[in-house]
């Protein structure tokens, strides 16, 4: 069981990060954590986070939804959690995956307000309307996460529904975005090189100036929310684009493409950071699919598309999924992808800007609870 419970948490760590462009809504995990009702289970548990951000993924209709989670630093003490969560959330911590506070405040709201984000929360906030008035006059902006019959549900603090809403980014949120920020306390995770604490040695990837956390704002100055210290303005944030894997209608997995490198896509791509699309294809579009065979690039705010694989692929014009419409794409050969354009790896797997591309069949997400315990998945009784 306890290897199973481990997966479990493997699993969720995939699910949390403080990238911009990716994150899809906002929690305060010293809360998520104690959802007994959901599970009726142990009073503090980190699976309970895998769970509400499953009931996410169900609503938002997409796989592979992360979450931004500020964690008190308490929580990294907490005896009601195991001694493998404490240490689960303290490699997240070290390796810039959550945000650790020593007084976390209104930060969870802050971050949703410079980032246009829907929060999970069951705490009203009625303090704090004035501050941040989108928590009454956009309805779905805040969702509690409740006991529901297939695991948690969502209800809206403000209009009723059960649906995510995400508003605009904030002004001052897209400026501060614009630029790359540095933390003068060495090793900080979240505005420095990263991984300054116990398992730095351990951290899977180097940081992108391009997935850097927002800073906090503390009379009008840039700051970073751990340690209080005024950030430093070192330059212009690297350009980016949110693309996305549709496979057989489904929104799969959405990805950063950024000016520092290029990302390659394919059944198993070669090193990190490419984008595996192996687990969701069948058998026939696995020989189809080259382990890499797309390679893509941002250049000068231009999405480039390069075929590097076997047997090619295909351009998608304006999206069009009329067979008289697609562009061969030779193996070799490159194309700028226009706003709207997709390329076709094979029938029914695209690649796209992640606005252009809806999730277009019935969902059955991949759980992240699928190695779950039994008796970890209780439902409360009726």
């Amino acid at each position: 069981m306890r290897f199973e419970i481990s997966k479990v948490l493997d699993a969720i760590e995939g699910r949390v990060c403080t990238d911009p462009s990716l994150v899809r809504a906002v929690v305060d995990l010293a809360e998520v954590i104690r959802y007994q009702d959901i599970d009726g289970g142990r009073p503090a548990s980190l699976l309970r986070l895998g769970m509400v951000i499953d009931a996410l993924s169900r609503q938002l209709e997409e796989d592979s939804v992360p979450v931004y989670a500020v964690v008190h630093r308490a929580l990294l003490s907490d005896a009601d959690l195991t001694s493998n969560e404490r240490m689960v959330v303290r490699r997240w911590a070290d390796d810039g995956l959550v945000e650790v506070l020593d007084n976390p405040g209104d930060r969870m709201l802050e971050v949703a307000d410079l980032l246009g984000l829907p929060v999970l929360s069951r705490v009203r906030f009625d303090g704090l309307r004035g501050r941040f008035p989108w928590l009454v006059e956009q309805p779905g902006r805040v969702l509690a996460p409740v006991p529901g019959a297939g695991g948690p549900a969502f209800v809206a603090h403000v209009g009723g529904g059960d649906t995510p809403v995400s508003g605009d980014r904030s002004s001052v949120g897209t400026k501060l975005l614009a630029r790359e920020w540095r933390c003068p306390e060495s090793g900080c995770a979240l505005f420095g090189s990263g991984g300054g604490g116990s398992f730095a040695d351990l951290a899977r990837v180097q940081r992108s100036p391009a997935a850097q956390a927002p800073p906090s704002l503390r009379n009008g100055v840039p700051t970073c929310p751990r340690h209080g210290t005024r950030l430093r303005d070192v330059g212009p944030r690297p350009r980016t684009e949110v693309l996305a894997v549709r496979i057989g209608g489904l929104v799969r997995r959405r990805f950063v493409l950024s000016e520092e490198q290029p990302v390659l896509v394919g059944r198993a791509p070669d090193g990190d950071g490419g984008i595996v699309l192996g687990q969701w294809l069948n058998d026939e579009a696995r020989r189809w699919i080259s382990r890499n065979h797309l390679r893509l690039e941002l250049r000068v705010g231009e999405v480039i598309v390069t075929d590097v694989s076997t047997n090619g692929s295909g351009i998608r014009p304006g999206g069009s999924m009329a067979e008289g419409d697609r562009v061969p794409l030779a193996p070799k050969q490159s194309r700028v992808l226009a706003e709207n354009d997709m390329v076709e790896l094979y029938p029914g797997v695209q690649v796209g800007r992640a606005e252009e591309l809806p999730t277009g069949a019935p969902f059955t997400p991949a759980s992240v609870m699928a190695e779950a315990p039994t008796m970890a998945m209780r439902l409360p009784r009726p």
